[in-house]
């Protein structure tokens, strides 16, 4: 599945539309159009009849040579400094292991796959780039026949192109947070179809980061769909539309919450509902540590777990200020989910128990229920959010993070776009250098022979 086991996701996960990727369904049309001709040339015994200046230069004659069943080395990269997580090698290796061949003279699909020498890194790996095109670390490369494999050349690189710019969106992520769990959360801000290749590449930054911080964080994700490929299960809690369902009754919405769904699940109240996080949140726990006492007394400890809160959730919007936050007339200070909130929220949450009327054998206990609420944050966090929520040290416990995972942008520094590019062509049996000005056969130490 990755560098993590050291083993490859077999094709048949991907569920990849092969009939139509062999027909060049999915690649861009000037793919289809060198395929088609150089089978019609391969048909007609085309000898080249041109010149190559630069075979020419290493005293080749290039007259005559096969254009047709040309075989040449082509080599996949990406260019993001100083590194790239490289994630969605195993799809690309599928497209290749289904799609290599071509259609016989009675339309049929010949498969030639076996006949490509194919170097891959696994999924995990990192891609270095100091910012010399001349240099860059190939994750893939394949010798063959061009026209076996040229319709590929789309499909492969918009595999490893979402897969890694997500996977190291999310390392930059977790790097920010500085360990603290990180909850996955954009499947909403894209088609579903992209869910399971979304979460793998999640679940192979999680994997980077711990193998390189040694850490031991788990992968958080909010939809079963993307644990599909590494068997992860979506989870989570409420949503706002569960309160409006309870017509505005975070409380009763919580306490139902807790006694319909199965313990397992963590407890986690979603605080900003009327825009008073403080106040919604001393409701809850009051509630719930009503209900955890009185259960426990009556010697029902298994019940009681369901009135355990794990956490609570301000996901105040960008335009709101919360009833808890003096203004000071700034917006990056007043609205949203803000330091100064979860620091206020904080010192409200240890502090619930001392308005609590119990009993003195209780009162450890309580204080210590409080103190094991964790604050989950959301509502636009990314890299730069999170680092400064570190730097002034607030008493943040888990991040979720949503759409800065997708994010592909040249000024930000998170354009992970891949390229593919024949760097050598084989004549006489010999390989050559053939690649366009400002790119090279270049090496990675990590590819590994896949056959």
């Amino acid at each position: 599945m990755s560098m993590f086991d050291n083993q490859r996701i077999p094709s048949a996960s991907f569920k990849i539309d092969a009939e139509r990727m062999r027909a060049g369904w999915y690649s861009d049309k000037y793919f289809e159009n060198i395929t088609g001709m150089l089978t019609v040339l391969a048909q007609r015994n085309y000898a080249f009849g041109g010149s190559s200046s630069r075979l020419a230069a290493r005293g080749i004659d290039a007259h005559g040579i096969d254009i047709g069943n040309l075989e040449v080395e082509m080599q996949w990269f990406t260019r993001r400094k100083p590194f790239s997580v490289v994630a969605g090698v195993d799809k690309a290796l599928a497209m290749l292991e289904l799609c290599t061949g071509y259609v016989d003279e009675q339309g049929q699909f010949v498969n030639t796959y076996e006949s490509l020498e194919v170097e891959a890194v696994h999924d995990g790996a990192l891609a270095r780039y100091s910012g010399d095109p001349l240099n860059i670390q190939p994750v893939i490369k394949a010798r063959g026949r061009y026209r076996d494999f040229a319709l590929l050349e789309t499909p492969t690189l918009g595999a490893l192109t979402r897969a890694t710019r997500i996977a190291t969106n999310v390392y930059n992520v977790l790097v920010a947070a500085r360990g603290k769990p990180v909850l996955f959360f954009p499947a909403r801000f894209d088609a579903h179809e992209v869910q399971a290749a979304d979460g793998y590449a999640y679940n192979i930054a999680v994997q980077r980061f711990n193998q390189d911080s040694g850490h031991d964080l788990g992968s958080f994700i909010s939809t079963d769909a993307q644990g599909d490929w590494w068997g992860g299960l979506g989870g989570g809690t409420i949503a706002h539309a569960a309160i409006a369902s309870f017509l505005g009754d975070t409380v009763e919405c919580m306490l139902a919450f807790s006694e319909a769904r199965p313990v397992e699940i963590p407890r986690i109240a979603l605080i900003d509902f009327d825009n008073d996080c403080v106040g919604t949140t001393l409701a809850v726990m009051d509630a719930m540590f009503a209900r955890y006492r009185e259960l426990t007394d009556g010697n029902q400890i298994a019940e009681a777990q369901r009135y355990k809160l794990f956490g609570v959730r301000p996901d105040t919007s960008g335009s709101q200020r919360d009833v808890s936050v003096p203004p000071l007339g700034d917006p990056a200070l007043d609205l949203g989910v803000t330091p100064r909130l979860v620091f206020i929220l904080r010192q409200a949450i240890d502090d619930a128990w001392k308005n609590w009327n119990i009993p003195a054998e209780w009162q450890e206990r309580a204080r210590q229920w409080c103190r094991d609420v964790r604050i989950v944050v959301t509502g636009g966090f990314g890299p730069k959010k999170i680092r400064r929520f570190e730097d002034l040290g607030v008493p943040v416990d888990i991040y979720g993070v949503g759409a800065s995972l997708f994010s592909n942008s040249d000024e930000e520094g998170t354009n992970n776009d891949f390229t593919a590019d024949i760097v050598r062509v084989k004549i006489k049996g010999e390989w050559h250098d053939m690649s366009k000005i400002g790119r090279r056969a270049c090496n990675n130490p990590d590819l590994m022979r896949i056959q």
